[in-house]
């Protein structure tokens, strides 16, 4: 998703242009709530990191819990009739068509180390795909911000829009991923033989590589095995396990 130089709009958001305000309105509330349960949490020295995997290492805490469970009671009290699909709590059904998608942190590795790289991730989506979506950092307090078109992030120094960088080489572009080990071994192979090519190659962002994709920052962010509540590209209105 190398940068084109025009204001960030997903493809899947441009033919969907769903305008409700209340979706902003919301979106912003539940964002607002994840901070609040998540920075108590953040840099604690009796914070406790669950380990969902038997073989590997993949954490949750009870930080992306109280903010999954904050999000869901504002959702039951704002939009009831609104499907739900979250990584710690699973599906919601819904009646509305719509479906709320909650990561309440993306990047619990970068969160247990004490990295202000991880982040809330919200999006909305219809029969259609996704056409709203929020990136939110709470330590530093910058929120990125997707909706009907429009494009802007906000924090310590102002509301800005966002613009992705213009079109270049790829030896003239910045390219990041999360893990220097990406996806199988023919993905890390692929990443390698690209981040070769590259300028620069940065490692371990989570989802705050694709906030600064999204402000032109940097070109190209590659990853892999992502969940719909990592990058959502599309869900059904009532999605099921």
């Amino acid at each position: 998703m190398q940068g084109s130089g025009e204001s960030v709009r997903s493809v899947a958001m441009i033919p969907n242009m769903h305008s409700d305000p209340d979706i902003l309105r919301v979106g912003h509330l539940l964002a607002d709530a994840a901070r609040a349960a998540i920075l108590p949490h953040f840099r604690q020295a009796d914070l406790i990191a669950d380990n969902k995997f038997q073989s590997g290492y993949d954490p949750v805490t009870e930080a992306d819990r109280a903010a999954e469970r904050a999000m869901r009671d504002i959702l039951a009290r704002e939009r009831p009739n609104d499907a739900i699909l979250g990584e710690e709590y699973g599906v919601a059904e819904g009646t509305s068509g719509l479906t709320w998608v909650l990561d309440p942190i993306d990047g619990t590795r970068g969160f247990v180390s004490g990295t202000p790289t991880w982040g809330v991730l919200i999006a909305v989506s219809n029969a259609d795909g996704p056409f709203f979506g929020i990136i939110d950092q709470p330590y530093i307090r910058e929120r990125f911000v997707g909706h009907s078109g429009q494009a802007e992030v906000s924090g310590p120094s102002g509301v800005h829009p966002l613009r992705t960088r213009g079109a270049r080489a790829l030896s003239q572009a910045t390219v990041f991923t999360t893990f220097p080990e990406v996806g199988t071994t023919s993905e890390g192979a692929a990443f390698a033989e690209v981040a070769r090519h590259a300028r620069l190659a940065r490692f371990g962002m989570d989802c705050y590589a694709y906030a600064l994709v999204a402000s032109g920052q940097v070109d190209l962010v590659i990853e892999a095995s992502l969940q719909p509540y990592d990058c959502l590209l599309y869900t059904s209105p009532s999605p099921r396990d």
